[in-house]
Order: C-alpha cells, then sequence, then structure tokens
C-alpha cells in the first residue's frame, strides 16, 4: 500500500540483549527472524497478499550509545503495531507479563484516541516505547 511503512530500525543498547525481547514480542505479532548480521537482526512480516513490514534492532554506535532513551528528545517518540482484536492485545500483555518486560500501561481503553481504542503499552529493554492496539 502506497505510504504504508515498509521497514522500521531501532537502535539499541546491544542487539543481542534485545533479541530475546524482541524474538517473543515479534514472534507473537507473526514476524519471522529474517537476518542476523554484526549489526543486529531483522524481522519480517508479510501477509501472503504483498503486504510486508520489517523492523530491526541494531547496535547503537557513537559517544552517545550509552545515553538512556528519551522518547521527549528528538526521535522517535513510540511505535504502534495493530492488533487483530481486544483478545489479541491482552494476549500480548500476558505474554510480556510471562518473560518480565516492562509494561507501562496495562490494557485499557482509551477513548481520547478513537472509539473502541484499546491498547497495551510496554517498553524494550533499552526504554523504547511500544504499544499494540486495537481499534476496530
Amino acid at each position: 500500500m502506497r505510504g504504508a511503512v515498509h521497514h522500521v530500525d531501532l537502535t539499541v543498547a546491544d542487539p543481542q540483549v534485545s533479541r530475546p525481547f524482541y524474538d517473543a514480542v515479534l514472534g507473537f505479532m507473526g514476524y519471522r527472524l529474517s537476518a542476523e548480521h554484526p549489526a543486529g537482526f531483522d524481522w519480517d512480516l508479510e501477509d501472503g497478499a504483498g503486504g510486508f513490514c520489517s523492523i530491526g534492532v541494531v547496535a547503537a554506535k557513537g559517544p552517545n550509545r550509552a545515553r538512556a532513551h528519551d522518547r521527549y528528545s528528538p526521535g522517535l517518540h513510540h511505535l504502534a503495531w495493530n492488533a487483530g482484536s481486544r483478545d489479541d492485545v491482552d494476549a500480548l500483555h500476558a505474554l510480556l507479563q510471562e518473560i518480565g518486560a516492562q509494561v507501562l500501561d496495562a490494557p485499557a481503553d482509551y477513548p481520547q484516541y478513537g472509539e473502541g481504542y484499546y491498547a497495551v503499552f510496554f517498553a524494550d529493554p533499552d526504554g523504547l516505547k511500544l504499544e499494540y492496539v486495537f481499534k476496530p
């Protein structure tokens, strides 16, 4: 689809540390590990009808590579994925708890974002804010 996101690369302190988290979360969503390279990893999602999205996790470089993520500084604030249903959001929340991930906001309704908006907010090992949302 024209304008849809093709891929996103997320910079992390240590891709090896982040890999189990992203294997679990992205695997739950249907992504499959597609590449391992010196800088990190890529997971791809294909829908069978030509739809494609890739999420990469790459090693931070430079003097600020150990700096904690601040979503209110220039850069990425958060990344949100579509869920298939409210139950799907709840199932990811259960997985996040099982793997010991940091849940920022448990599944809830967020009517300020639109009718039926239901989401869980969580963080990756580097503090990047992530969201899984169902909006009918």
